[in-house]
């Protein structure tokens, strides 16, 4: 069995598994990554971005290493090398809990239980709730549902296409530095510089893929690829803003303007502003489906995606050699 066949299995026993079980609710290998990066922080922290850039690398590095040696391990089994890609594609890949997360807080809502959603809406982004109505916290949840599914399943999915367990691996190490230390807060404005940078690259083509399926998988697919065309570039975040404005218009609402993270306000541009209508708690169960949609299609775009090339890399090799 070939490296790209035992991918493609064991990505698909990944998402199957994350489909069934979610994450763990105790000792999940995100959160074991998360304890031994913030040790190495301890250690390293200076406020400089050369010290940031380090730890980056450290941390990350390590991650990308240490999928690299597992998968070295079994490469001469391909059960063993399929339930490895497996088990790291379900530790990466958070679409399940993301749903589950933003239906919860969509129920409260439904209920009328606006203080119940805002006191769960922290579970799920870093938005202040406290300010927010029902609308508004159903648009930051919308939102997050956004942006998650790029981040916590069609990014993870691309770079194990093209890296396999390391690729898993080093995704989410980069995804969860930049939620740690790549924020603008005094102790990381510079140290962690390099975490957040490195994020913006890395997700760049998951989130141009799940802007793609977004429109693809949507009730309006032009409407998502307007929406995304007149307005990603205007959003602070160079990934969150296809994504979110392909969000947007597939589903026929608006999204950004003022929020508040922290304490600290801000007034980001409108998404879809010119056709979509306000968001309403019920369109928190649109924007899950349509995350499940997307990432089950990314599974099959990146799969496919990692067969053909490896054919076409296989006949040019043989083409040579000929």
């Amino acid at each position: 069995m070939g490296a790209d066949r035992r991918y493609a299995y064991g990505a698909a026993a990944g998402l199957l598994g994350d489909l069934l079980l979610g994450d763990p609710r105790r000792g999940h290998p995100v959160a074991v990554f998360g304890r031994a990066a913030t040790g190495v922080e301890r250690v390293l922290w200076r406020d400089h971005r050369g010290w940031g850039a380090l730890y980056t690398a450290v941390c990350a590095g390590g991650a990308v290493a240490l999928g690299a040696a597992a998968t070295r391990a079994v490469r001469r089994s391909p059960a063993a090398s399929v339930a490895l890609t497996g088990a790291a594609a379900w530790a990466v890949v958070g679409g399940t809990s993301l749903v589950r997360e933003a239906r919860t807080i969509g129920r409260a809502l439904e209920a009328g239980d606006v203080d119940g959603a805002r006191a769960r809406l922290p579970h799920l982004c870093g938005r202040d709730p406290q300010s927010l109505d029902a609308d508004g916290v159903a648009r930051a949840v919308v939102e997050s549902v956004a942006e998650n599914t790029s981040d916590a399943v069609v990014g993870a999915l691309v770079w194990g296409a093209v890296g396999g367990v390391p690729g898993l691996l080093g995704f989410r190490a980069v995804n969860t530095l930049d939620a740690m230390v790549g924020h603008r807060s005094p102790r990381h404005r510079r140290f962690g510089w390099a975490s957040a940078r490195l994020d913006d690259v890395a997700g760049w083509p998951g989130a141009r893929l799940t802007a793609v399926l977004a429109a693809v998988a949507g009730g309006d697919p032009l409407g998502a690829v307007r929406a995304w065309r007149a307005d990603a570039h205007r959003h602070p975040s160079p990934n969150a803003g296809p994504v979110e404005a392909s969000f947007a218009g597939a589903l026929g609402v608006r999204l950004g303007g003022t929020l508040s993270y922290g304490g600290r306000v801000e007034h980001r541009p409108v998404l879809n502003g010119e056709r979509g209508r306000p968001v309403v708690p019920q369109d928190i169960e649109r924007a899950a489906r349509l995350s499940r949609r997307v990432g089950l299609l990314a599974l099959g775009v990146t799969v496919a995606g990692r067969v053909i090339t490896a054919r076409v890399l296989a006949a040019g090799a043989k083409g040579r050699t000929s």
